[in-house]
């Protein structure tokens, strides 16, 4: 409610007016008048008075038609409504708070009563308008929150639910944004997956498939690793980004190593169903440019370059049971991991051999 208060005063007797002018002015009050109630409904859509005096009995439109149509248009703000009028049956009370009167004073008005009145539908304006200004603020928060919620939704297609919110709560560069970085790429796949697939009925591979997203999901969220995408049972992770960690290449082993645990138990219930499966995992690390890839109304988040490639091909060289690492990942984790070295690989896509090294366990 803007201060002053600005009050409407309607009456088509200008000595009327006048004492109610004068009687309100003198509390501090901004005054506006209308002579009759086309007026008065004219003036409280330009204006928007915090208050009506509303003289009931007016030619062309009476004060009852008046409050009636106040109430009825849905464009204007509440408003409160003091009816006054020489009529004091109660009939005409009644009829007048029916119309949507909120007060109701007689003449000839006394001026305490009338101050007294003013004052308290003032006060139920001033409540009414805080309720509003609740409302609208809780609208705009609620809706924030929408979008923040929405958001992190799609965040969490990629990300670990804590390193989403971290980005939304603007600890992280927008990961969207096309940008070079230093990762560790994890590859992962089921060995046998393609005979097993040709020759199972859909249902028991997709639950198959439930449980070893399931599974893997569960390890890739508790060591924070970043879920660039699904490829049936082809998975692949990496770290580093978005958000730069002193250890990727170690937090890639450890992940690794118990996701190869994790299947051991897995790859056992299914051989008791009679499917064959093992996994295999390939991991590297080096520069990769990432960001958004796809088009309008479809994006991913994805990393580009041959350090991608060369944990999908180390993974596909892998046996089951097998974790084949790059050899500079070797030189980032040689203090924390036995290895045994498997030779050079001439792997597809590469023009030079890649010596690889069978990731056996942490050291101790």
């Amino acid at each position: 409610m803007r201060t002053p208060p600005r009050i409407l005063v309607v009456d088509d007797n200008p000595a009327n007016v006048d004492i109610l002018r004068t009687r309100l002015a003198a509390n501090g009050y901004e005054i506006l008048t209308a002579a009759d109630g086309e007026q008065a409904l004219d003036a409280v859509r330009q204006h928007q008075p915090d208050l009506v005096l509303l003289d009931v009995m007016m030619p062309k439109l009476d004060g009852i038609e008046v409050c009636r149509r106040l109430r009825a248009d849905a464009s204007i703000p509440f408003v409160p409504i003091i009816l006054v009028t020489a009529k004091s049956d109660p009939k005409d009370v009644v009829a007048a708070l029916e119309a949507g009167g909120d007060e109701y004073l007689t003449k000839p008005v006394d001026q305490a009563a009338l101050v007294a009145r003013v004052k308290s539908m003032l006060r139920i304006k001033a409540l009414q308008d805080t309720v509003l200004e609740w409302n609208h603020t809780l609208e705009q928060r609620v809706a924030e929150q929408l979008v923040q919620l929405e958001r992190l939704d799609r965040l969490k297609r990629f990300f670990s639910p804590q390193l989403a919110e971290l980005i939304l709560a603007g600890g992280a560069e927008d990961p969207l944004k096309s940008h070079r970085r230093d990762v560790t790429v994890v590859f992962l796949d089921l060995r046998g997956f393609t005979a097993f697939a040709e020759t199972t009925e859909p249902e028991e591979i997709m639950g198959v498939l439930r449980d070893y997203h399931a599974e893997m999901g569960r390890v890739i969220l508790a060591h924070e690793g970043t879920l660039e995408r699904f490829a049936g049972d082809g998975m692949m992770v990496f770290f580093n980004d978005p958000v730069p960690v002193p250890d990727p290449a170690a937090r890639a082993v450890r992940m690794v190593l118990v996701m190869r645990d994790r299947l051991a138990e897995l790859t056992a219930k299914w051989r008791k169903r009679g499917f064959d499966l093992g996994f295999g995992a390939g991991i590297a690390q080096g520069y990769a440019t990432i960001g958004a890839v796809g088009f309008e109304g479809r994006w991913d988040y994805g990393a580009i370059g041959n350090v991608t490639n060369l944990a999908a091909r180390l993974c596909g060289e892998a046996k089951p049971g097998q974790i084949l690492i790059a050899q500079r990942v070797l030189a980032s984790v040689e203090d924390l991991v036995e290895v045994e070295a498997v030779g050079e690989l001439q792997l597809k896509g590469m023009l030079k051999p890649v010596p690889a090294f069978n990731l056996l366990g942490l050291k101790g």
